[in-house]
C-alpha cells in the first residue's frame, strides 16, 4: 500500500473498531430479519397458486403492490428518519413487520387477491423505515473512504436473512413435529408465523446494542463528516428536503437504483415459478435440493459482488462509486442477454443438464445485479446526505429501487403469461437485461458531470463531494 493511501486510511481511537462492529452486527442483523419477513413471500406462492388459482400476473401484481409501497414509504420515511433518528425507525419498521406478518398468516385465510394486497401493502410500507435507520447510523460511524468496502460487509449481514428464510421455508413447507406441536406438510401460512420471532428477538438485541452515533458510544469525535461534521445527527424535516432533493446528483442515482431494483426484485421473487415453470420442480411441499442451493447461493454471492464492487471505489476511485457502477451495469446487461439467448435455444429445462445451466444462470445473474447494491443503495446515499441527512438521501435513491422493482415485475408477469407457453422465461431475462442497459446510462451521466465539475475550479462542491 502507498504512503498516500495510508495517510487517506481515517485513524480510529483503541476500541472504535470493535465498539463499531458490535454496533453494526445488532443492525444488521434486525434488518436481516426484515429479509426473513419479506423473502418468505416467494416461498408462499405456488401453494397460493394452487389453493386460490391466482395467476401469474396476481401474483407479480402482488409483489409490484409491495414494492410501491416500499418505496412511496422510503420517501416520506426517510425523510422522518433525518427527524427522529435511525435507531427509532429501525424499531418501528420492526414492530410493524412482525405485526402484519402474522396478520397475513392467519388473515389471509379471506383468501382474496385484495385482502392478500392489502396486507402485504401494509407489511411494504412498515418496513420502509428499515433502510433509512440502517443507512442513517452507519453514516455517523464510518468516513468517506470506508463506506463502500464496509456497505459490503454490512450487505453480508442483510443478505443472511434470505439465506436465513431459503433454509427454513423448506423445513416449513415439508412439515414437522416438534413435541405436541406439529406443522403439516405444505401449510404456507406458516411462512408468515415463525420468521416474525426472529425479527423480535433481532429487535430487542439491537435496541441494547446499536448506538445512534460514536459519541453516544464514548468516541467523541471519532468520524469526521465531510459534509457537515456540527454536532448531532438530526436536522429538521425542511432542511433535509430542501437539500436533498435538489441535489445535483441523487435523481441520476435514483433512476440507476430503479434499474438494480428492476433486475434484483424480478430475479430473487420470480426464482420460484421459475423453478416451478420452466426446470420443472415441485416448489410446493418438497422443494429439491438444486433450487435449495441455488437459492441459498444467490444471496452469498450478492455479498462477494457487493463487497468487491465496494472495496474496488474505496481503494482505487476514491470514494467515487459511478465509473464502477456503469461497469457493472453494462457486465449485468451481457450476462443476461446472453441467458436469453441459451433459453431461446432450449438449453434449459427439466433435464440434468438443463437443471445445472438453469439454476447457473441465476446465480451469475443475483452476482452482477447486487453488486451495485452497497455502492449505489448504501454508500451513494451516506456520501451525499452525510450524518445528518443520509436518511433522506438513502429514502429518495432506495425508494426507485422499488419502483424500478413494481414496473418490472408487474410487466414481466404479464409478457410471461404471453409468452411463456411458446418461449419459457426467455422474456424475464429480456427486460431485465434491458434495465441493466439503462442504469449503465444512468450512471455514465453521474460519471461525467462529477468529472466535469472536479476539474473545473468553479464547480459545483456538492458534485465533487459526492
Amino acid at each position: 500500500m502507498t504512503l498516500e493511501a495510508l495517510l487517506a486510511r481515517p485513524y480510529h481511537p483503541p476500541g472504535f473498531r470493535q465498539r463499531r462492529a458490535w454496533n453494526w452486527v445488532s443492525i444488521g442483523l434486525l434488518y436481516a430479519s426484515y429479509y426473513m419477513c419479506r423473502y418468505n413471500f416467494r416461498f408462499a406462492t405456488p401453494g397460493m397458486i394452487a389453493e386460490f388459482h391466482f395467476t401469474t400476473s396476481q401474483i407479480t401484481d402482488m409483489l409490484a403492490i409491495w414494492s410501491l409501497a416500499y418505496g412511496t414509504g422510503q420517501l416520506i420515511n426517510g425523510l422522518l428518519t433525518d427527524r427522529i433518528g435511525g435507531r427509532a425507525s429501525l424499531l418501528i419498521g420492526a414492530i410493524g413487520t412482525i405485526a402484519i406478518n402474522l396478520i397475513f398468516g392467519f388473515a389471509s385465510l379471506a383468501g382474496t387477491f385484495t385482502t392478500f394486497s392489502l396486507i402485504w401493502l401494509l407489511n411494504g410500507y412498515l418496513q420502509s423505515f428499515g433502510c433509512p435507520g440502517m443507512v442513517k447510523i452507519n453514516a455517523a460511524w464510518f468516513a468517506r473512504q470506508e463506506r463502500g468496502t464496509f456497505s459490503g460487509i454490512f450487505g453480508l449481514m442483510i443478505q443472511l436473512g434470505q439465506v436465513a428464510i431459503s433454509f427454513l421455508a423448506p423445513l416449513i413447507l415439508a412439515g414437522f413435529t416438534f413435541f405436541a406441536f406439529s406443522v403439516p406438510s405444505g401449510e404456507w401460512r406458516w411462512l408468515f408465523r415463525i420468521p416474525p420471532f426472529f425479527t423480535a428477538i433481532a429487535a430487542i438485541f439491537m435496541y441494547f446494542a446499536a448506538k445512534p452515533t460514536p459519541d453516544e458510544a464514548g468516541f467523541p469525535g471519532a468520524i469526521q463528516d465531510e459534509i457537515d461534521n456540527s454536532e448531532g445527527v438530526t436536522v429538521s424535516l425542511m432542511e433535509s428536503f430542501r437539500t436533498i432533493f435538489t441535489h445535483p446528483l441523487v435523481w441520476f442515482y435514483a433512476i440507476a437504483y430503479a434499474c438494480t431494483g428492476a433486475v434484483r426484485s424480478s430475479s430473487d421473487q420470480i426464482a420460484i415459478l421459475y423453478f416451478q415453470d420452466q426446470l420443472g420442480f415441485d416448489m410446493k411441499t418438497n422443494i429439491p435440493n438444486a433450487a435449495r442451493r441455488t437459492l441459498e447461493l444467490m444471496p452469498l454471492v450478492a455479498v462477494a459482488g457487493s463487497f468487491l464492487s465496494g472495496w474496488i471505489s474505496d481503494r482505487f476511485f476514491k470514494g467515487h462509486r459511478s465509473p464502477v457502477a456503469m461497469s457493472l451495469y453494462i457486465i449485468e446487461a451481457m450476462v443476461i442477454a446472453v441467458a436469453a439467448v441459451i433459453l431461446l435455444q432450449g438449453h434449459v429445462g427439466p433435464t440434468a443438464g438443463g437443471i445445472i445451466l438453469g439454476c447457473t444462470i441465476l446465480i451469475l445473474i443475483s452476482f452482477t445485479a447486487n453488486s451495485t447494491h452497497s455502492i449505489v443503495g448504501s454508500a451513494a446515499p451516506m456520501d451525499i446526505g452525510g450524518k445528518k441527512m443520509a436518511g433522506f438521501a438513502a429514502g429518495v435513491i432506495d425508494s426507485f429501487q422499488y419502483y424500478g422493482a413494481a414496473i418490472s415485475l408487474a410487466l414481466t408477469g404479464r409478457v410471461l403469461e404471453v409468452t411463456k407457453a411458446q418461449y419459457g422465461y426467455t422474456f424475464w431475462f429480456v427486460i431485465m437485461s434491458a434495465f441493466g442497459v439503462f442504469g449503465a446510462l444512468a450512471m455514465n451521466h453521474v460519471r461525467k458531470l462529477h468529472n466535469l465539475h472536479r476539474n473545473s475550479p468553479t464547480g459545483n462542491p456538492r458534485i465533487k463531494s459526492s
